[in-house]
């Protein structure tokens, strides 16, 4: 990428990584302030229906999206410009979202380190945003390849494993190295926590009225998070990049996403569809991107993702160095010896 290009990049987005208390203190309270509220509503409505309880489990699954983009900030320190403020709220989040604050902030770190750099495919790996060559995966025996499909496919991947992972996974530091001593203090402090408002909860409205509750939220949170998280950066036009091929710049605007949802999406998922400017640069806090996205032409010469585009791009999984985009799995059979 030319040096004026990246020179106008950041001269595009350097106006606006700078946290707005007020701004950051309104989206705190509308989303965990109201995610909780609503929770209230859930335990209230026990009473009389629990079809009407499910029926509140979907703003309030809106909210607890809302509450992990607060999260995801508070780990890049954008959220509030105080490092002590994003650690203590981001803290208090991962008690409701279920992701460990250290942890899961510095193994997202990796993430923004790597994301479709096929050489760097061994940091921030996930079924969800890593994948193979299309030769990579000619190359496994049949049994692997099918290990490989499996947690690939879109049921399993996206509606099976992401609650999964938020409940049982993320309980346990297992891919955490020892020597992060920090994040793995911390996985255990959020399990203490979590196992506290379990119990604290139950002491007033019962364990089965807590699991009544919480569940429903928890499963279509994580369901709907997940499939955020795959679409920003697998997607048709996606690029995967080598080597000297491979930069900040060059793989925030060809490997991030920009998905163009309807307004009240747009608030629900903390504006997470500006990806393409988020991982461009991580220390603008959510609710400035729009602003971002608005202000500078440069940002707006990638076409966006529809809702239904994005929907289509679930089964996108290998990538073809030759043809140089993602494919399905079907695209990539082996031709018979």
């Amino acid at each position: 990428m030319p040096i004026e290009t990246r020179s106008a990049l950041r001269a595009a987005v350097e106006p606006f990584e700078h946290p707005s208390i007020l701004r950051a203190s309104w989206q705190l309270f509308s989303s965990l302030g109201f995610h909780v509220a609503t929770l209230a509503l859930m335990y209230w409505s026990l009473d009389y229906s629990w079809w009407l309880t499910l029926a509140f489990a979907l703003p309030a699954s809106g909210f607890l999206v809302r509450t992990f983009i607060v999260q995801h900030d508070c780990g890049h320190g954008s959220f509030f410009g105080s490092r002590f403020a994003n650690d203590i709220v981001g803290s208090v989040c991962s008690v409701f979202t279920l992701a460990p604050y250290l942890n899961w902030r510095r193994q997202h770190s990796q993430h923004h380190a790597n994301w479709n750099n096929l050489d760097r495919r061994e940091h921030g790996a996930d079924i969800y945003t890593a994948c193979l060559t299309v030769e990579e995966y000619q190359s496994l025996s049949p049994l692997r390849r099918l290990f490989y499909r499996l947690p690939r496919h879109p049921l399993p991947a996206h509606f099976v494993i992401p609650p999964l992972v938020f409940l049982l996974l993320y309980r346990i530091p297992f891919d955490t190295p020892r020597k992060w001593t920090a994040e793995r203090h911390s996985v255990w402090l959020t399990n203490l926590a979590i196992v506290s408002c379990v119990l604290l909860l139950a002491r007033f409205t019962g364990f089965r009225a807590v699991m009544m509750v919480q569940l429903p939220i928890i499963v279509i949170t994580t369901i709907a998070g997940a499939w955020l998280f795959s679409v920003q950066h697998r997607f048709e036009t996606a690029r995967w990049l080598r080597g000297p091929e491979w930069s900040f710049q060059a793989a925030a605007l060809t490997g991030s996403s920009y998905l163009k949802l309807p307004r009240w999406l747009q608030w629900t998922t903390g504006n997470i569809g500006f990806h393409h400017i988020h991982h461009l640069a991580p220390h603008i806090p959510n609710y400035r991107l729009a602003d971002c996205y608005r202000s500078a032409a440069i940002l707006r010469e990638e076409t966006p993702l529809s809702l239904r585009t994005a929907l289509r791009a679930t089964t996108l999984t290998l990538w073809d160095e030759g043809k140089k985009r993602l494919v399905r799995f079907r695209d990539a059979i082996p031709a018979p010896h």
